[in-house]
């Protein structure tokens, strides 16, 4: 962890707050600094304080502890005891953020120089683009990607069906070839090892006489697949939905394959430009609505509304429609419509419109050397 922080301070919440503003303060600040979601070099830190704030916080036995002692009363807590009792699924709903102990994000960041089993495979990352309504309504989208996975015909070790891979005689099937030597020195002999790829088998331990057909002695195929994901409603540009289990293949027989990640963004919509959970919207108007004010009929994500543009209304004004943008993600309410008044100027007026202008000209003219002469 990096400087420790009043458990307090970092939920920013008072220490009288009761559990549901500490499990409040929480939910809004993973959300924000989930390292999945946020790629400030300083996420993962804030993130793992803000996790151990709530683990304590949110127990009253744990936190009495660190109210009397402070951060010795709980230092002996493990990751296990910290986190094992809390519902993650109670506190994000339906967004699969690997708020798991095993194997999720708490695995990862709480249990460093503990010892792991089989080295999983590598994550994959995919790119899906949603249109803006789902992310207004949420729902299922489908996501199109291509991996490896382990070839069914010869269960992944690239030989053909009725034969085995041949173990290389000169590493022992490890893929190492382990030089030795010895040097005398004044103080007595020193060791050296070094340890380089093996010559004969390249790495592999293994020579494949008779290769597989289906994979030509890979042990892998490339497959595309198809998944539905859940998509969060008001879901933030750039998210990360993690998919555990749909990455690439482990290296190691029998280690579990490594998870998929799909980063979410929203496809552009011409009525709108999206800025977090407000929409931004532009109207144009002609001279005399702008002065005289007028109704416009403005979509929405919800349906068409009227809008009611005030007498007056100048270029650039903006009119905010409460309420009217997208959900706010991991939050209660709603973003705003904002819509952007720009106002048309005549580039070719007619006869009869220059007319006009010139009277209203006048008219200006008129009205200002009264006000001047009343002074």
């Amino acid at each position: 962890m990096a400087e420790q922080r009043d458990y307090y301070e970092v939920l920013g919440v008072p220490r009288d707050a009761d559990a549901k503003a500490i499990k409040g303060a929480f939910r809004k600040l993973a959300l924000q600094y989930h390292p999945d979601r946020n790629k400030a070099p300083d996420a993962e830190d804030k993130f793992k304080q803000i996790a151990e704030a709530y683990a304590v916080l949110s127990d009253p036995d744990k936190r009495a502890r660190y109210d009397s002692r402070g951060f010795a009363g709980v230092a002996d807590f493990s990751a296990e005891d910290l986190f094992g009792g809390i519902d993650f699924g109670d506190i994000f709903g339906d967004m699969d953020f690997g708020f798991d102990l095993g194997g999720g994000i708490f695995d990862r960041l709480f249990r460093h120089g503990r010892p792991r089993g089989p080295v999983p495979g590598q994550d994959l990352e995919v790119r899906l683009t949603v249109p803006l309504q789902r992310v207004y309504e949420g729902g299922e989208e489908t996501v199109r990607f291509s991996r490896q996975v382990s070839c069914s015909a010869c269960g992944g070790s690239g030989a053909a069906k009725g034969t085995e891979p041949r173990q290389c005689a000169s590493c022992g099937g490890s893929g190492r070839k382990v030089t030795t030597r010895e040097e005398q020195k004044a103080q007595g002999s020193i060791r050296f090892q070094q340890v380089s790829v093996c010559p004969d088998c390249h790495g592999q331990g293994v020579f494949i006489d008779h290769p597989c057909p289906a994979c030509h002695g890979q042990g892998r195929i490339d497959k595309t697949e198809s998944l539905k994901v859940t998509i969060p409603r008001g879901i933030d540009e750039g998210t990360a939905l993690r998919i555990a289990g749909h990455g690439m293949p482990a290296e190691q027989a029998g280690a579990p394959p490594g998870d998929l990640y799909v980063l979410v963004s929203s496809s552009p919509d011409p009525r709108f430009e999206r800025l977090g959970a407000d929409l931004w919207r532009s109207e144009t108007l002609e001279v005399a609505d702008a002065v005289l004010g007028t109704k416009l009929k403005v979509p929405t994500l919800s349906g068409d509304i009227e809008v009611s543009v005030p007498a007056g209304a100048q270029p650039e004004e903006v009119l905010r429609l409460r309420g009217k943008g997208l959900p706010r993600f991991g939050e209660q309410g709603f973003g705003d419509l904002k819509l952007r008044l720009l106002v048309h100027i005549p580039e070719n007026p007619s006869n009869e419109e220059r007319a006009l202008y010139q009277q209203l000209r006048e008219l200006g003219q008129q009205d200002g050397s009264r006000k001047r002469g009343s002074k």
